[in-house]
């Protein structure tokens, strides 16, 4: 086995497990958010094509082959079939697979057109949820938590 077949293997494994964990390991309030541009998914995918296409011309190992058809499989289900979502938990909450505790928000608004905009220490974050549902479960988890 080649060394980036054993990298592949590795990546892939990382990627399975990261998409386990992601979908049942955080079993809290989760309220999905909306998906943003999937143009850069669409880049990765077609340079793994690109990949996959090189490696059956230039006559390489099926085994290479097969890694890297099943990271593009997982490309697509992490880009196109799961949904982004927040975790909210007692201390802080998820997103974008950074946890934030609720003591570093300094301020937080509703835009009109309904995204969420919170305020950090730093930087802050804009929250758009898939429906508004979502954000009126938001609403209520933080006058809880007051």
């Amino acid at each position: 086995m080649l060394l980036t077949d054993v990298v592949l293997v590795v990546f892939i494994a990382l990627l399975l497990c990261y998409a386990q964990y992601d979908e049942f390991g955080m079993d809290l309030l989760k309220v999905q958010l909306s998906r943003c541009q999937r143009i850069d998914c669409l880049i990765f995918g077609g340079l793994i094509a690109i990949l996959i296409y090189r490696n059956v011309t230039i006559g390489g190992a099926l085994l290479t082959t097969y890694l890297l058809i099943s990271l593009a499989l997982m490309t697509f289900y992490i880009s196109y079939i799961r949904w982004p979502k927040i975790l909210f938990k007692a201390q802080g909450f998820f997103y974008a697979n950074t946890f934030i505790a609720y003591n570093r928000i300094k301020a937080m608004n509703l835009s009109q057109d309904g995204v969420l905009v919170i305020e950090l220490q730093q930087r802050r974050l804009l929250i758009q949820v898939a429906q508004l549902d979502g954000l009126k479960k938001i609403h209520q988890l933080f006058i809880e938590n007051q």
